[in-house]
């Protein structure tokens, strides 16, 4: 089978899983607005999620194509407002940035060049590792969602930290994986894909991962879009079912999220990312501290 059927075969796949998505999402709000679901009629439904959560939406989306990820920013942002809480912030992540990062995902793959098998081998160990991670976090107490969350927030600030002052490997100019490494990246990938679901972003740890491997960075950009885009609409509906995510939020990130990721992908090229970058780096920070500081009681 060629490359570009592969490629092809892949955004076909993602857009049956992105339509299917959407069609679980919709239907479940609509049973539960009806009454026959878990959780508050009020909360669950599909109304208008109001104007701040859909600017977290843009703004969070926006550095998400870009490469700086959502996750860290978007819980920092939650945290600020106090828009989600604690307890139901990965379910909100993974369930509200899941469409936007369809489109990220259509995009990359579409004009960066890549070894479609790897792409292919990468996005299918992110998926499992995302599945049996939803089942293990959909359980947990908040005060442990906290810790994660903290956690991975800080993870997320060493990442920055490492790729603005070159302390991380640059990568080669390998454009796929086979043997040793190509094992190596599916494993890594899996673990990511089960992280994910904690709330820890998958970006940064897969740059890392494919520079460490020897790829072309370049090439990260639709492995980790890909990955994402994959795993995201497979994992949520277990947050959906479990009532473990926060509607109104993860709407307004959908709604925001999309044209901010349109915008981005356009003028990409002309952004000075560097000072953008420190500021998201001290915010970040700030909420892994405050986050962790709620975990042991003093809010």
């Amino acid at each position: 089978m060629s490359a570009v059927v592969v490629r092809w075969s892949l955004l076909g796949t993602l857009l049956v899983v992105a339509l299917a998505f959407v069609v679980f999402v919709v239907t479940r709000a609509r049973r539960v607005r009806e009454g026959e679901g878990e959780g508050e009629r009020s909360q669950l439904g599909l109304s208008w999620p109001g104007w701040p959560r859909v600017a977290v939406g843009f703004v969070t989306d926006f550095l998400d194509t870009l490469g700086i990820g959502s996750f860290a920013t978007t819980t920092s942002l939650f945290r600020a407002f106090q828009l989600v809480p604690d307890r139901q912030v990965p379910g909100t992540l993974n369930v509200g940035h899941a469409l936007p990062t369809v489109l990220q995902a259509f995009i990359y793959i579409s004009v960066i060049e890549v070894d479609v098998w790897t792409l292919v081998a990468m996005i299918s160990s992110a998926v499992v590792g995302a599945h049996f991670g939803a089942r293990w976090v959909t359980r947990w107490s908040e005060r442990s969602v906290r810790l994660a969350v903290g956690s991975a927030l800080i993870i997320a600030a060493l990442l920055m930290l490492g790729s603005m002052y070159g302390f991380l490997p640059a990568g080669g100019v390998a454009l796929g994986l086979r043997g040793v490494p190509l094992v190596v990246g599916v494993l890594g990938n899996l673990l990511l894909g089960s992280l994910m679901t904690f709330g820890i972003g998958l970006y940064g740890p897969c740059m890392m991962l494919v520079a460490l491997l020897g790829m072309n960075p370049r090439a990260a950009f639709p492995i980790m879009m890909g990955s994402c885009a994959f795993l995201m609409p497979i994992a949520s509906p277990q947050f959906v079912r479990s009532a473990s995510y926060e509607p109104r939020a993860a709407w307004g990130l959908t709604l925001g999220g999309l044209p901010a990721v349109w915008i981005a992908a356009k003028i990409v090229r002309e952004l000075d990312l560097s000072s953008l970058r420190l500021g998201v780096l001290f915010v970040v920070l700030y909420t892994a501290f405050a986050t962790l500081r709620a975990a042991r009681g003093r809010h």
